[in-house]
């Protein structure tokens, strides 16, 4: 796991190196040389990229907006093109030699590891051959970025159901000596649906509430409820209920292999249930800790949990439940905790509005991301699949993008104000859109990932604003859940 970290920052870097290269390269040298050519040397040179050179005026601007690089970075002109051509040599050379120019390549960074070595003979590249070439490809990469400004992807169409509700009293079950305004005064406090999560195989989705209770949903039963012709009659999407927590879910995730659904929550306690028995509606396992259980991620090999605190963030081994591992108390109280698709590192977001990169194996702080969103809350916190970027979300009403390689500012997502609850960010499945939630219209809110515009903006059909979503890993489907105690699912709607 040490190995895929230290890869994975190490790519962080070199793609950041890279864009710097593109970006002043553009700047100092393709921007004189295109404007110092008439149109007609400019076509003369390849018909078909006579357009295309014509746009490079505007490429090196683009370029640094859409990387996020500044345009005055500091780059020695022409870098890129003594780069290029030193690799070409060695490339030249090796293949002369009957060697495999990628062997030289090195596995951390990927940067020839004999370039600095050799000199750049006029003899060894055709300059204006390279010229040319990369002019080329920059203005297609251009090409690329200039269609798609201001012409963001639509997110599909979905429908919606209100598939659940999270209610500890009922007609059925309140004894008379029950008043009306007690009933009332339990609905406004213990009925928040706080929490949702799917399964790693989008199986399922269980969602946790302020009523102590967790509803486990199979997603396709829910698929088949929003159906209008529906032959065998109605569909429960809900296959369990359980109740064993006296204090309010805080948090959710499903065991990566077993039939096994975890909850933290308020009463200070972790508990561990098994949806594979039909009839089970207690914890097999509990863990007692000394603090409100805020947050809970199991690794991908599900041979390890960890959980969060307030005072600190620990790990489980799942096999007997038994403290593993803990990470020293950190003066800043997480609320989020989640581990990358690999398990080779985990993301806290705070309450100070800081983030954290945490190596999965010594639990050693390695990427601290402070002031992440100002002096609020960070409320959640998640990686890409390729563990490259975090999505995270805060009460300073933005979502954001990081690298994590450099830890640096990607992209930010702007026009969804949540600044009182512990509002979410997610991805959807083919990681093209995120969607959040706008507290004061009462909306889900969705961006391009890509340009960061905003593409829709949809009624969440809850009588609150949200307080959960979470999108399935798997399908275009995502749930919502809130104050007025009830689950929506909602579902591609797909065109015949």
């Amino acid at each position: 796991m040490e190995a895929s970290l230290e890869q994975t920052l190490q790519e962080g870097k070199l793609f950041r190196q890279i864009n710097e290269l593109i970006v002043a390269h553009l700047r100092d040298n393709n921007l004189n040389q295109v404007n110092r050519l008439p149109s007609s040397r400019i076509t003369s040179l390849n018909p078909v990229f006579g357009k295309r050179f014509q746009l490079v005026c505007q490429a090196a601007a683009a370029a640094a907006s859409a990387t996020m690089i500044p345009l005055n970075t500091d780059v020695p002109p022409n870098r890129l093109f003594e780069l290029v051509a030193k690799g070409l040599a060695v490339e030249r050379e090796e293949v002369s030699r009957g060697v495999s120019f990628s062997s030289l390549l090195n596995s951390a960074s990927g940067i020839p590891a004999a370039h600095g070595s050799l000199p750049l003979g006029s003899n060894a590249i055709d300059f204006r051959r390279v010229t040319l070439t990369m002019l080329c490809l920059v203005c297609d990469i251009y090409i690329i970025m200039h269609n798609t400004k201001g012409s963001s992807k639509t997110f599909p169409k979905h429908e919606t159901k209100h598939v659940s509700d999270h209610k500890k009293f009922d007609s059925k079950t309140d004894t008379k000596c029950k008043s009306i305004l007690e009933r009332y005064a339990m609905y406004l406090l213990q009925n928040v649906a706080r929490c949702a999560r799917f399964s790693r195989d989008g199986r399922f989705v269980a969602t946790g509430s302020s009523d102590t209770s967790i509803k486990l949903f199979e997603v396709s039963k829910t698929k088949q409820s929003m159906l209008t012709d529906a032959r065998d009659g109605p569909v429960r999407p809900v296959i369990r209920t359980f109740y064993d927590h006296s204090q309010p879910i805080n948090d959710l995730d499903f065991h990566p292999q077993n039939a096994i659904l975890i909850s933290g929550a308020k009463d200070n306690t972790i508990k561990f249930f098994d949806f594979s028995k039909t009839v089970a509606r207690r914890a097999v396992r509990v863990i007692q800790d000394t603090h409100n259980v805020r947050s809970v991620s199991f690794h991908p090999s599900g041979e390890y949990l960890l959980a969060v605190s307030p005072l600190s963030i620990f790990m489980l081994i799942f096999k007997n439940l038994a403290s593993f591992k803990a990470s020293k108390s950190f003066k800043f109280q997480a609320l989020v905790v989640r581990y990358s698709s690999t398990g080779s590192m985990y993301v806290t977001a705070s309450k100070d509005g800081s983030l954290g990169v945490w190596d999965g194996v010594t639990a050693q702080c390695i990427r601290p991301i402070v002031s992440a969103h100002g002096s609020m809350e960070a409320t959640s916190a998640s990686f890409t699949k390729d563990q490259r970027f975090i999505l995270s979300c805060g009460k300073d009403s933005t979502v954001k993008l990081w690298e994590v390689g450099t830890g640096r500012l990607v992209k930010q997502y702007l026009g969804a104000v949540h600044k009182q609850q512990r509002c979410q960010a997610v991805f959807n499945d083919t990681e093209e859109f995120v969607l959040s939630i706008d507290e004061p219209n009462n909306e889900v809110v969705i961006w391009d990932a890509l340009t960061a515009e905003k593409v829709a903006m949809w009624p969440s059909n809850h009588s609150g604003s949200p307080r959960w979503i979470d999108h399935s890993p798997t399908e275009a489907a995502f749930v919502t859940c809130g104050g007025d105690w009830s689950v929506r699912f909602w579902k591609e709607i797909q065109i015949q």
